[in-house]
């Protein structure tokens, strides 16, 4: 998962750039990048770290220009590179960068293609320089030395017949604009809006709204499956419609743990979707054990607070922050390897003993993934003096790999994979594991907006939207990650030997 962002203006966009960067920073904190165009040449900052650090006074002030794109990395597979920080750059045709939020499912088939038939190199892994290649290779084709809107529309058209999965995608084209588009499922988030200044009408796109608000620019709309949204560089706006069946089928995940709650994706609240999952729960918990003993409900900070609030309020029982985050400890479900990610639950929450003491205690998560969390999470409230510990899921049970974006791709790391919820209790220590229904969960996102009908939830029944996952497909990516997590477990153990002689 990544955010994206694109900027066309009056004045100098780095700020606003940087600006809507940190906005975006939950959605990838492994890696920042940023690109602005002027006077024919781009001028680009990327590299591995947090906004804050990767983009320095130095560095801002050469980031001139009146557009630009910009992008925060989450590493989907491997341990991190800058090599794959992003924007990524082609000089030809006319010189393009491209940033992407998502994961193509076709990647090797069209590295191969990309290689042998457009005659171009591709130098990371990434599938988002092949995305790049393909890209340039198409609008290369129709051989304009000054290309026109519907000639960049064109090109977005034949990418769409050339990619499979999932893809939002921000490009600069240099001395032309700014294009983004979406795939033909809509399957990761993408809106745009515009801002009035003294100079007139500014126009910015990202991968969700908070960017836009927190800006002062004004959301327009999402940007619809299949849709490109072109704004050249004197600010004339164009949407064209380039794929030929279009069906928004958005990753419901989004709603559950990557978006921040004030952000409004699909046309659908964040914050409301999450306020329905806690009332669906309550729902659930009061069907299961009318007579429960609950005495305190507590969130897992920070995405599952919306929901445990609302589930208390449902149930009557009390709502208590029972652990206290350390907010400089990053987002432990996007950090690489699992000794990693169990180091830094206990540096990054401690519990308040006082509401645990004596008490039966609910604690509602957003999701539960590999279950490293859960695990140490249960036994710290054991350890401050709980006497019993419930665990509640916001979402229902992940069994299956993610191939659009998220970093679960292989089925052997996920915690319900092959297990029963009452095996998944017993693993995490719980006394009792409540999961939210996936039909409930579709029905607290679709009642935001009634016109999806069909969500991406992949990871928790195995349908994937885009048709062309198959086992072997499946087996082929996990045999990927056994490889990938070797060479995890080899930094991750050269980390931990330089911090112990330290």
């Amino acid at each position: 998962m990544c955010g994206i962002v694109g900027i066309v203006g009056k004045s100098n966009v780095n700020q606003a750039l940087y600006d809507a960067l940190t906005v975006l920073q939950h959605r990838g904190q492994d890696a920042a990048g940023m690109v602005t165009y002027q006077d024919d040449r781009f001028f680009l900052r990327k590299d591995n770290g947090l906004v804050r650090d990767v983009f320095r006074t130095r560095h801002m002030r050469r980031l001139q220009g009146n557009a630009g794109i910009g992008h925060v990395r989450y590493p989907t597979a491997g341990s991190s590179s800058s090599a794959e920080a992003q924007p990524f750059y082609v000089n030809s045709p006319y010189g393009i960068t491209l940033a992407h939020n998502g994961n193509l499912t076709n990647t090797n088939e069209l590295a191969e293609d990309v290689f042998r038939s457009d005659l171009r190199h591709i130098n990371t892994n990434s599938d988002s320089e092949v995305l790049l290649n393909v890209f340039a290779h198409e609008l290369q084709k129709l051989g304009k030395l000054n290309p026109t809107h519907e000639d960049v529309f064109a090109a977005v058209a034949a990418v769409h017949k050339r990619c499979r999965g999932a893809y939002a995608v921000v490009a600069l084209i240099t001395g032309y604009g700014v294009v983004a588009f979406r795939d033909p499922f809509g399957i990761r988030p993408l809106c745009f809006g515009t801002r009035e200044t003294p100079s007139g009408k500014e126009y910015m796109v990202a991968s969700e709204s908070v960017a836009l608000s927190a800006l002062g620019f004004s959301l327009e709309r999402d940007v619809q499956p299949g849709e490109a949204v072109y704004i050249e560089s004197d600010g004339e706006l164009y949407t064209r419609q380039c794929a030929d069946n279009p069906k928004l089928n958005p990753c419901i995940f989004e709603h559950v743990y990557f978006a921040r709650p004030d952000s409004i994706i699909d046309n659908i609240s964040v914050y409301k979707a999450r306020l329905r999952m806690g009332e669906k729960l309550a729902e659930k918990i009061t069907r299961l054990r009318p007579e429960h003993d609950i005495d305190v409900v507590m969130p897992i900070p920070d995405t599952s607070r919306t929901s445990a609030l609302q589930l208390a309020l449902k149930l009557g029982v009390k709502f208590r922050e029972g652990f206290i985050k350390n907010r400089y400890i990053g987002r432990t479900f996007i950090m690489p390897g699992q000794n990693m990610r169990k180091k830094s639950v206990k540096q990054k929450l401690n519990p308040i003993e006082l509401e645990f003491k004596g008490k039966n205690v609910l604690l509602i998560d957003d999701s539960i993934v590999r279950g490293t969390t859960c695990q140490e999470i249960v036994q710290m409230a054991r350890d401050a003096g709980a006497l019993k510990v419930y665990f509640a899921s916001a979402a229902p049970a992940v069994r299956f790999p993610n191939v659009y974006g998220i970093d679960m791709p292989a089925a052997e790391e996920l915690i319900a994979h092959g297990r029963t919820e009452q095996e998944v209790q017993e693993e995490i220590g719980a006394d009792w594991l409540i999961y939210q229904d996936l039909e409930d969960l579709i029905e607290c996102a679709s009642e935001g907006n009634p016109m999806v009908d069909r969500f991406d939830c992949s990871v928790f029944d195995g349908h994937y939207v885009t048709g062309d996952i198959n086992q072997a497909y499946l087996e082929r990516l996990q045999l990927s990650r056994g490889e990938t997590n070797k060479a995890k477990k080899a930094e991750e153990n050269a980390i931990i030997g330089l911090h112990n002689n330290t």
